[in-house]
């Protein structure tokens, strides 16, 4: 995964093999804060710069730096597939929410 994340914000990575440089763009969020480096620590350091002075900036304007995400997700899933995973939760000892975590957890993880 091309990725990076810093103080709880994450960035989407890519290469711009034209111009010969890394580029990132912070994910999950409204406002577009873009950087850029030509080395991996450059661009560390561009992240890191970026999300800092994101946040000063929204302390220096009194606006709420926008977080990423909240810790609520709502899904509709077919009455099938809601069986399927409640038995899932029940087999696994574990209530839904907690099935549910877990197996995308799994599944979103870089590893």
């Amino acid at each position: 995964m091309n990725a990076m994340a810093y103080k709880g914000f994450s960035a989407r990575i890519e290469f711009d093999g034209a111009d010969g440089i890394f580029f990132g763009i912070i994910a999950g969020i409204r406002d577009r804060i873009s950087f850029h480096g030509t080395t991996v620590k450059d661009l560390n350091d561009a992240f890191h710069e970026a999300v800092d002075d994101y946040i000063e900036t929204c302390v220096k304007t009194g606006k709420k730096p926008q977080k990423p995400y909240s810790k609520e997700l709502m899904l509709r899933v077919s009455p099938g597939t809601h069986a399927n995973v409640a038995l899932a939760a029940e087999l696994a000892d574990k209530n839904i929410t907690k099935w549910v975590e877990d197996e995308l957890d799994k599944a979103s993880s870089p590893n």
